[in-house]
Formats: structure tokens, sequence, C-alpha cells
């Protein structure tokens, strides 16, 4: 049976008004200090005193002085009211202006070629926030883990996700290596990857990724078999440069292989469009300024069709 509970109130309470009166040891001084009458501080006082069990100031026509408990009170309840003062004060500052620790969770695919240009700027132009990158293949749970944003290919980004375009939509192409096509014909349709080498990717559900193709303008899924499977697509890449097999990835990451001759682009009439990469974070009413000022950075600093992707 689930059971009631209730937070206790008022644990605070009269904290201020005390640690007032003990310092100016009047009441009169301590509610001109705090703008309320008189009357309104001993009250307060009271309340305190019935809710701890014990006197604290005595009071005389003359004087208010500390009990014992009022002096042991005070010891304790001073540096702990200095230290939420300035703990508000430190929370204030990360609510005014970008600062303090930012935790994002991206592919590592995408810390070379688009996140590296776009952090180097950010951080110089945003001194006072620290951003500390997190690269994992796992989609995970951004609020639950702590980060404040995460990056992916569109596809895998919740609906429920406020979603921020990192790169225009990209190509999914196939390549090899010269080697690997030294000793076999270049496949011309889809079907010819039955007699090919297929490197496949295993996605964090734990399924194994069809590759994915435009067929006479309709999307098509192909099973395919080969000698490997990874888990990220710069295994794939590595794997393709070496001629191990055919590799099916998003075009800006193997652009460098294709300039350099390291790969050769195969079946370009049926590649398929997928999404672009985006910065995306939980829908919030207020978002700190420091993700305010990475998300505004992002939306100044276009990345280019050339930059890179990952999952």
């Amino acid at each position: 049976m689930k059971q009631n509970f209730t937070v206790r109130q008022g644990a605070l309470d009269g904290v201020e008004v005390f640690l007032s009166v003990a310092q100016h040891r009047s009441f009169r001084r301590a509610a001109a200090e705090l703008g309320v009458t008189p009357s309104a501080v001993s009250q307060t006082v009271r309340v305190l005193e019935a809710r701890i069990g014990a006197a604290l100031f005595i009071r005389t026509t003359r004087s208010v002085g500390l009990t014992e408990a009022g002096e042991r009170f005070l010891s304790h309840a001073q540096p702990a009211f200095e230290a939420l003062v300035a703990a508000s004060e430190v929370a204030r500052g990360l609510g005014e202006r970008p600062a303090g620790l930012l935790r994002l969770s991206v592919p590592r695919a995408v810390v070379p070629i688009l996140l590296e240009p776009l952090i180097a700027s950010f951080c110089h132009a945003y001194p006072e926030v620290e951003v500390e990158i997190a690269a994992s293949k796992e989609l995970i749970d951004l609020a639950a883990e702590g980060f404040d944003a995460g990056i992916r290919l569109g596809q895998f980004v919740d609906a429920d996700m406020i979603a921020v375009p990192l790169t225009p939509p990209l190509r999914l192409i196939v390549v090899g290596s010269p080697a690997y096509f030294a000793a076999r014909s270049r496949p011309m349709h889809t079907d010819d990857l039955r007699q090919h080498a297929c490197l496949r990717w295993r996605r964090s559900s734990g399924a194994l990724a069809l590759w994915s193709f435009n067929g006479n303008g309709q999307p098509i899924e192909i099973a395919v078999s080969g000698p490997l499977i990874a888990h990220d697509f710069p295994t794939l890449l590595g794997a393709a440069v070496e001629g191990v097999g055919l590799a099916q990835l998003p075009e800006p990451m193997a652009a460098e292989g294709l300039r350099t001759g390291k790969l050769v682009h195969v079946l370009e009439p049926f590649a398929p469009m997928i999404p672009g990469v985006f910065l995306y974070y939980p829908s919030r009413r207020q978002i700190m300024p420091k993700l305010r000022a990475f998300i505004d950075h992002v939306k100044s600093h276009p990345a280019g069709d050339s930059e890179g992707s990952g999952t």
C-alpha cells in the first residue's frame, strides 16, 4: 500500500529574523533592517522558539540577550544561513549569464569533424562556460544522466525533444576501397550486393541496421551480410578503407576518403537522403543561459555540407 508522506514546512522560517535580532541585540533595529514592524519580528521569534522548543532570547525592558540555547543555535545557524545565501548567489549567477558546466552527449564520429570547430569558437566566445563532451553511441536519457543537450542524426532524436539542425540533410552512400574492388566488380544495382562483403552496423537497441536506398523514388531497405559488425560509423569507415568490405555511411564521413582516393563511391543513383545532424534538448520552460548561448552559437555558425555526422 502506498504511504502518504508530507514535507515538513517552515524548517527555515524565522532564521533570518533570529540572526538579525541576535546581531543587533534589538527587536526594533532588526525590524528596521528587515523592513517590517517590531511586533512582526517578535511574533516570528516566538513561533521559531515554539517550533524549536526552547527560548532563544532573554528579553528585558532595556536589553535583549541570547540564552544558552540561543547561543548554540546562533553558532550553527549563522554559517549555515550564510552558505545558503552564497549558494543562492551562485545559482542566480548561473541563471543570469552563460556560465558553469555545459554537458553534451555526442557520438564519437561527430567530435573531430563537426564539434571541435564549433566548440573552439564557443569557448572563445563564452569563457565562463566549461564544456564537457561525453562521446557515446548510446542514446541516453539526457535529464536522468545530467546532460544539458545531445547531438545525433535526426532520425534518432525523440519527438518530444526540441531539435536544432547542425547540418543540412545528408546522403547515405555506399563506399569501398580500390583494393576491395581490385578483385571484384563494382555493384551496379542494389541486388548486386548479395555478391559483396557488406559491413554492418548494430544499433544501440541491439538490432542490425538494414541498408537503406532510394528505389525509383520509393524508400527500400535491404538486409546485407558480411564479415564485420560494428557499433559505430568510424569503425565501419576504417574497415572500408582497409578493404574489408563495403560500408554505407553518411556522406560527410566518407568525404575525406573519397577526396584522397582511399574510397570509391558506388550505387550513387540509389543513395537516399536522411535527416542531418541535430542538437537536441528536453523541452523546458526556462533554459539555462549556458545552453541558450550554445544554441544561439550553433544557429549563428551553421555547419556546411562538408562537415560530419554520427549516430
